[in-house]
């Protein structure tokens, strides 16, 4: 794969890159999280900048909504003149805060002047305000931004919409439900190309999976067909003098476009160049799958790791079991709380309670561990004595493992009734027990290196969701239950563990 530094002026972009420092330098950090502001570093500003194509010639009309201190059309313009000199180019950059708008002016008449001193033609406009509301089609619409774009090219802010605010509101009027700014962005970005324009964005993972961002993801890939996608192994590399911690990844699709093939690429940040891998349009999105996840897999061993999963034959719905979310919500249940199960009291389970694949409780973690009852309410948020698989719902990517499983088991833990704290999903079977060979055989597979590696390849967030379970792939219920057989509840070290899944679920292909 080529070298991500290609036709970059040095010149142009050093001089960009000093205004992005020293208005990073200006902003208050209660405003910065307000606003969702993290401006894009040059290293990263030059990569962005050779995903769009280009052509040779003719006018190229370029929108970048929420342009910081300008280092994406810089980047940009240093390309064009490098590979382009006879284009055309049109640049909008919309920014809000107008302590920033004067570094943007600045690099964007920079880009002018390097335009004008190599012979091509770069006109710049500064759009200054809110760039949901001066697209949205409301009355502070701004003229340059009806005009359908070529290329979109974006770091958008990162912030919660909140459910009751304007911006999200309007969004919901278009279509189009954005819990997040960046989705925004990217929605709004998507309405503003013209046929065959193309939106290049870098943003975080998490849109790609979960029911969080279900209605924006659909809402994307029905407009635009994704060309390529990078990932970056190391979350804190792109983005290391903001302190962002969030798993990013770069977007390039085409408005209308052709969905065959896209070229899946990786690095450990923005200056090596990585790998790169090319798979069919349904590998990364299955055109059966309802949530329309994207599957991120590049590389041979990724690729295989997906192949291994997509063979196993069933979901938990083809098994015949489900995945709930526990019922008790702590805060709401002040009242049935207690430190020790007494009378009239149940075992309440939290994500503490799951250690070494079965259900410690009693245990010491600082969070009640009996569960009052109080009333058919209270009596509605049990589930009845029997087996059940729990899983944590919060996790880390540097966790061991992303997802982490444990048996909740009648036989060690007695014949009662219990209660599942929210922060757990809870896998049964129509709301009952399930039978204890395929208990364990589900922890054990739900344990095992292989699903751990497919889990964090395809899921950015740093949930596991009752939706991400459900859409996973299993063995069938006899191989399930084979690999549950004559094992205890409790985990063995990992080793075992994959070692039992390569016996029972994978025949002789290797696990790691």
């Amino acid at each position: 794969m080529a070298a991500y530094r290609v036709g970059v002026d040095d010149t142009l972009m050093s001089r960009t890159e000093t205004r992005r420092k020293a208005a990073l330098a200006t902003l208050d950090s209660t405003t910065q999280a307000k606003l969702g502001q993290f401006f894009t570093p040059e290293r990263a500003a030059e990569l962005i900048a050779t995903f769009p194509r280009l052509p040779k010639s003719g006018r190229l009309r370029v929108l970048d909504p929420g342009a910081g201190a300008g280092s994406l059309a810089a980047a940009l313009v240093s390309r064009v003149l490098e590979e382009s000199p006879h284009l055309t180019l049109e640049i909008v950059a919309v920014e809000l805060d107008p302590g920033v708008h004067p570094y943007l002016a600045e690099t964007l008449a920079d880009c002018e002047r390097y335009g004008q001193a190599q012979g091509t033609s770069v006109s710049t406009v500064l759009v200054k305000g809110d760039y949901i509301d001066l697209s949205d089609g409301g009355v502070d619409s701004d003229a340059a931004l009806t005009e359908p774009f070529d290329i979109v090219v974006m770091n958008p802010p990162y912030a919660k919409l909140a459910a009751s605010s304007p911006q999200r509101k309007a969004l919901i009027s278009q279509g189009v439900d954005c819990p997040n700014l960046y989705a925004a962005f990217l929605a709004l970005g998507t309405a503003a190309l013209g046929a065959g324009g193309q939106l290049v964005a870098i943003t975080p993972r998490s849109f790609a999976n979960g029911p969080y961002f279900a209605q924006f993801r659909k809402y994307l890939l029905r407009n635009v067909a994704v060309d390529r996608l990078h990932t970056f192994e190391s979350r804190s590399t792109v983005f290391a003098d903001t302190g962002v911690l969030q798993e990013n990844i770069i977007l390039s699709a085409t408005r209308e476009g052709v969905r065959d093939k896209v070229r899946l690429t990786a690095s450990n940040g923005h200056t090596d160049e990585g790998t790169e891998h090319v798979v069919d349009y349904t590998d990364l999105v299955h055109p059966n799958d309802p949530h329309q996840f994207l599957r991120i897999a590049s590389g041979d061993e990724a690729t295989e790791v997906a192949e291994q999963m997509a063979s196993q034959p069933d979901t938990t719905a083809t098994l015949g079991i489900q995945v709930s979310t526990g019922k008790v919500v702590d805060f709401r249940s002040r009242e049935n709380l207690r430190e020790a199960v007494e009378e009239n009291c149940v075992p309440l389970i939290y994500p503490g309670n799951v250690r070494g694949g079965v259900i410690e409780w009693p245990r010491e973690i600082r969070k009640p561990q009996g569960f009052a009852l109080t009333g058919p309410a209270s009596e509605k948020l049990l589930l009845p004595s029997g087996c059940y698989v729990v899983v944590k719902r919060f996790s880390a990517k540097e966790e061991r493992r992303r997802i982490v499983a444990g048996i909740w088991d009648p036989a060690t833990n007695g014949e009662t009734p219990v209660a599942f704290e929210n922060h757990l999903n809870i896998v049964h079977k129509g709301g009952q027990g399930l039978d204890r060979p395929l208990a364990i055989g589900l922890s054990l597979w739900l344990n095992s290196t292989l699903v751990d590696k497919f889990f964090r390849m395809f899921s950015g967030h740093t949930q596991v969701n009752a939706t991400d379970l459900r859409s996973l792939r299993f063995p069938d219920l006899d191989t399930l239950r084979a690999l549950g057989t004559n094992v205890p509840a409790s985990l063995p070290d990992q080793e075992e563990v994959d070692a039992l899944v390569e016996k029972h679920v994978r025949g002789s292909e290797a696990v790691a």
